[in-house]
């Protein structure tokens, strides 16, 4: 995927990721950034079970899914501001 891809999922993951957890609006840039840790932590989460995202939509759900878990993470240590 291309670099502006990655960003463009990214992006997109954390939006999403930040309405399924009904987080508070921190803007593109904070949504980008928990967007592409998502996609770190959900690609990290699906390798250990043998898994890869092989699309695009894949690719979507994985960084969504591990976004939510990093929020979720976030909260329960009590640093995201949601």
């Amino acid at each position: 995927m291309s670099f502006f891809g990655v960003l463009i999922v990214g992006l997109v993951a954390g939006w999403l990721a930040g309405r399924i957890m009904r987080s508070r609006a921190h803007g593109l840039g904070i949504d980008l950034v928990v967007g592409l840790i998502g996609a770190m932590l959900g690609g990290w989460v699906l390798g250990l079970l043998g898994l890869a995202a092989t699309s695009p939509v894949g690719t979507l759900v994985t960084a969504t899914v591990g976004a939510v878990v990093l929020i979720a993470v976030l909260r329960a240590w009590g640093n995201h501001p949601a």
